[in-house]
């Protein structure tokens, strides 16, 4: 966000705030100030990103390939949002920090890689103290040495990344776009003649990277659960904070699971949905304005990225005053079988769609209990109509990684109408919603929200729950939430 001259140094009062910057400041500013290098090394998890380097370019022989991380997003006026790194480049690198970019050059053999990164900021201009990107303003950011050391790759400066990509061929690369970063001005100026058909090649490299985050690995897999760990640790917060007695913000519980995940992760994985009463029937609820009532349920999607970026995705539904009453268990027990009959399904050489239509039936039969259907459970349950779909909307699940929504780049026919397969992760998450204002079921059902969702490992011998350290039960459910009020509030440490 800082002005800058035509030779790259700070202007002076870059922003409407800042005051001037007289001589004899600049040259105090200027001197008695002590280099030191980080103390760094290779970090355990790099052999996993080196190979995920290899298996893409096994993928793309004798091409050039670039992946951008972005950079940071304005929030308002100057200021920007905390920066989450690019999951493609992330997952390639492992590198967090903002404006980087993976070029892999082909060698002969294989792919060469570098990653073009923003140094530290030099003592030799003023930006260490005048740049917004200057250490004084960010912190101290790694030298290129510092970074390769890190990362195990080369590194190079950010400003040669024109350079490096004026020579390169259309038809011989394939830049990863369409994500939803801001894509590093080099690479944005960097086209090349866009002949007919690089959309294309370009979106085949994001389908690859997709496609080779299907499978998880033992170090995913470890980073998967840690995450899931910590968010049943935020679940247990917010629980012990829950009154069953008064109303509470939704906001204040949100904020409470933040806590979590700010202190036991990189933060959020995605915006947490709570849903007191009726917002439970709101899919992607995200104001949390609402307010909690004793006799109502609250219903809770929540999930801690942890600090390699991998993100749980879990939900569970709450008694308010601590018990389900009958028409609400009724419901929630119609989910809760939905989704043990989808776990039940889950194993390697089962289609996708087999799981969905397992877990659909029984809620489609279930509202057929409850009077809802307006046809047979078979009649609904075809594709021609699933008019049981009024009350549920969304599939069963999607997988789950280093995006909460993960491989979403895939092709259906490896994802959506593929088979799941040894090491996949996914998220099994049905659920019903009778909206306030439906007048095509009873009074007594609108208003109730209700999904159960959990993180499921695909291995040979079937579905491990990762999440099952929350209970699902109904009647398990009413007793952990009342040990934990019993605990009473902590504090993560």
């Amino acid at each position: 966000m800082t002005e800058e001259r035509a030779d790259g140094d700070p202007a002076d009062g870059t922003e409407s705030h800042d005051p001037e910057f007289p001589p004899a400041f600049l040259s105090f500013m200027r001197q008695g100030w002590r280099d030191g290098a980080l103390l760094v090394g290779p970090r355990p998890e790099v052999p996993n990103y080196a190979k995920r380097r290899a298996a893409l370019s096994a993928a793309f022989p004798g091409e050039t390939l670039v992946i951008p991380t972005g950079g940071e997003k304005v929030r308002a006026n100057d200021t920007e949002y905390r920066f989450r790194p690019g999951s493609d480049f992330v997952y390639l690198t492992g590198d967090h920090d903002p404006d980087g970019v993976l070029v892999l050059r082909p060698n002969g053999s294989g792919h060469d890689a570098t990653v073009y990164m923003r140094p530290r900021s030099s003592r030799e201009t003023d930006e260490f103290f005048r740049s917004r990107h200057g250490e004084l303003w960010v912190g101290r950011r790694h030298t290129l040495a510092e970074k390769s050391t890190e990362l195990g790759l080369p590194t190079a400066d950010l400003v040669g990344l024109d350079t490096a990509l004026a020579d390169l061929a259309p038809g011989r690369t394939r830049v990863l776009r369409g994500f939803d970063a801001q894509v590093d001005a080099a690479v944005r100026r960097w086209d090349g003649p866009r002949e007919e058909g690089q959309p294309a090649r370009d979106s085949e490299l994001a389908i690859a990277v997709a496609e080779l985050k299907l499978v998880k690995d033992e170090w995913e897999i470890a980073q998967l659960q840690d995450a899931v760990d910590a968010t049943v640790r935020g679940f247990e917060d917010v629980a012990r904070a829950l009154p069953a007695d008064r109303g509470v913000s939704e906001r204040l519980l949100e904020g409470i699971f933040a806590l979590r995940a700010r202190h036991d992760g990189n933060d959020v994985g995605y915006g947490s949905i709570v849903g007191a009463g009726e917002h439970a029937t709101i899919l992607h609820w995200v104001h949390n304005h609402g307010v909690t009532r004793p006799g109502e349920l609250l219903l809770m999607d929540m999930g801690v990225e942890g600090h390699h970026l991998y993100t749980a995705d879990v939900t569970r539904v709450l008694p308010v005053d601590g018990r389900f009453t009958p028409l609400q268990r009724q419901v929630y027990d119609v989910v809760y079988a939905s989704q043990q009959a989808g776990i039940d399904a889950v194993k390697p050489g089962v289609q996708f769609r087999d799981v969905h239509l397992t877990c659909m039936r029984v809620l489609a039969e279930g509202l057929a209990d409850l009077g809802l259907l307006p046809v047979s459970v078979d009649e609904a349950m075809d594709e021609k109509s699933t008019v049981y779909r009024r009350w549920t909307l969304h599939g069963f699940g999607h997988m789950l990684g280093i995006d909460v929504h993960d491989c979403s780049n895939a092709r259906r026919e490896t994802y959506r109408d593929g088979e799941l397969d040894e090491g996949y992760v996914l998220t099994v998450e049905p659920g019903l919603y009778f909206q306030p204002e439906d007048e095509l079921v009873p009074e007594e059902l609108r208003g109730i929200g209700i999904r159960i969702e959990d993180d499921v490992l695909v291995t040979n011998a079937g579905a491990v729950n990762l999440s099952a350290g929350l209970p699902r039960r109904a009647d398990e459910v009413e007793t952990w939430l009342a040990e934990q009020r019993e605990a009473g509030p902590r504090l993560p440490g």
